[in-house]
């Protein structure tokens, strides 16, 4: 994070997306004081499903699915709410770590609904990262630095060309203005006239 702050990123980001890793959001406050933060539904799901009996891990993984497919955030509390309602009595630990990262979880809901997709799970951002990793894991010790950032930047190149294209690239101009979004859908501002009256 600092590395980011010494290449030149000048204000804090909006939203950091990602897993369990407690030093990542440890750290995140005290060096972008303002940045929510948005846990990985796909990583947070498997801890999850970890904590259960297999004979239930595809039925929870659906209830799971119906939280961070609500298309409202209080629809998402209802399911939310139905998921530990169904599984605490038997299984604490699973609906204790679903319900610690609540509100991190549901961050999403007030950035626009054509960047959930993307802002749900980092698991794109670890996709590419993971080819960079298998490769630079097998020649650990055989390279310069020179060649393995050669090596990083190719294969990234490769990964590339399987991205997605940002869904409503567009709305990040809204985003960085500090305009509203709720429910996916942007806040319409009332005008001075409508205020008054």
């Amino acid at each position: 994070m600092l590395g980011l702050k010494r290449r030149g990123l000048k204000v804090d980001p909006k939203l950091a997306i990602g897993d369990g890793a407690l030093g990542f959001w440890k750290a995140l406050p005290q060096v972008y004081g303002t940045t929510r933060p948005q846990r990985c539904w796909v990583h947070k799901t498997a801890n999850v499903l970890n904590k259960l009996p297999k004979h239930l891990q595809a039925k929870a993984k659906s209830d799971l699915q119906q939280i961070w497919m609500a298309a409202t955030r209080d629809d998402a509390h209802r399911a939310f709410a139905s998921f530990v309602e169904v599984y605490a009595p038997k299984y604490p630990k699973a609906t204790e770590c679903l319900a610690n990262d609540q509100v991190p979880l549901l961050n999403f809901y007030d950035f626009p609904a054509e960047h959930w997709h993307h802002i749900r799970t980092s698991n794109p951002i670890e996709s590419t990262f993971a080819s960079v990793r298998l490769r630079t894991a097998k020649s650990r010790g055989c390279g310069s630095r020179a060649s393995i950032l050669s090596t990083v930047f190719k294969l990234s190149i490769s990964a590339e060309q399987r991205w997605l294209k940002l869904r409503g690239a567009e709305l990040i101009t809204k985003i960085i203005t500090g305009v509203q979004f709720k429910n996916g859908v942007e806040v319409q501002q009332k005008a001075p006239q409508e205020i008054a009256a």
